[in-house]
């Protein structure tokens, strides 16, 4: 027989307000107090969470959601594709392009129109670098014990173009994929090929490159804008001061990045030591960027070790 709580019905004199027949005032005066911002829970008051000195717990959470979604979903490792969210798969480039060649018939003498049709057919041409990434994407997805295996795992800022690529490459063969989205002033949406439970939205620049780089076992770089080149040359910064361990950079596509970037001249120049262009690798296409990474680690015998070796022999103890 069920005993029953003699306090479960009886009132605590907190549970009401004062009558405002001891006082006509009382009901306006507790009102009026329950209405300040201080009397609010601390989660539940927007302009104290956004205040300038709670900015550090802000910063706490930014990080903290992300990780442990990550922990919980056995993510040991991952591999960071950066570039350019502006290259689109090539039947898109195409109808862009046509696009803006039909304008040009109307309006041939009108230099910004000639100027957005020369970008439209550099962007057809670019196009290949989308079909290479999501190649990429297919590569990494098939590491280790295959699709399901999230101790390795694809990692992209989550946009379209070279990010929607490689993370589609994943989702191609049904393997798990992370995208970093960042809030912007403007709205923006992730692209529909990153696993739904590893797609995170930060508003820190800052914590979003300290997951970038907190995991990642190589970066790979396609081509891209100032975002791209950002965090190229953070990782490489990071590598050459030693704040971060070794792990392989790859840059994908030998004919826009010799031309963007003149590693020769900032050796010449006294500005970078011999040894620091050892820190990355330009090659031309996936399969070359992913036989570079697996060389790297298996040449290292790093904990991805494990992942890379053939069938059939002795295991290695890793650490």
């Amino acid at each position: 027989m069920k005993t029953k709580n003699p306090l479960k019905k009886v009132r605590l004199p907190w549970e009401h307000p004062k009558s405002i027949h001891e006082d006509p005032k009382a009901d306006a005066l507790v009102r009026k107090i329950m209405e300040s911002p201080t009397y609010r829970m601390a989660e539940e008051d927007p302009s104290f969470l956004k205040g300038d000195r709670t900015r550090g717990v802000r910063l706490q959470l930014d990080y903290l959601k992300a990780e442990l979604a990550m922990r919980e979903a056995g993510v040991e490792h991952t591999i960071v594709v950066f570039g350019s969210a502006r290259i689109r798969e090539r039947k898109t480039a195409i109808a862009h392009l046509k696009k803006i060649q039909a304008k040009v018939e109307r309006n041939p003498g009108d230099d910004e129109l000639l100027r957005q049709l020369r970008i439209a057919e550099r962007m057809v041409e670019m196009s290949a670098y989308y079909d290479d990434a999501r190649r990429f994407g297919t590569l990494v997805a098939r590491a280790g014990k295959g699709p399901k295996d999230n101790r390795l795992i694809l990692m992209t800022g989550g946009g379209p173009g070279i990010m929607e690529a490689a993370n589609r490459g994943a989702y191609d063969v049904g393997a798990k994929s992370i995208g970093l989205n960042i809030h912007l002033p403007h709205e923006q949406f992730p692209n529909p090929y990153i696993s739904p439970e590893l797609c995170f939205q930060f508003h820190y620049f800052g914590i979003r490159k300290l997951h970038f780089f907190q995991r990642a076992h190589a970066l790979v770089a396609y081509p891209g804008g100032f975002g791209t080149l950002d965090e190229l040359f953070e990782i490489l910064t990071l590598i050459q001061t030693r704040k971060t361990p070794i792990m392989p950079v790859v840059m994908v596509g030998r004919r826009y990045w010799e031309r963007l970037i003149d590693f020769e001249l900032l050796l010449e120049e006294g500005m970078i030591a011999p040894q620091d262009l050892e820190l990355f690798e330009i090659v031309d296409s996936a399969e070359d960027a992913w036989a570079y990474i697996k060389k790297w680690h298996i040449k290292r015998k790093t904990h991805l070790y494990h992942l890379y070796r053939g069938k059939g022999k002795k295991k290695t103890s890793t650490k």
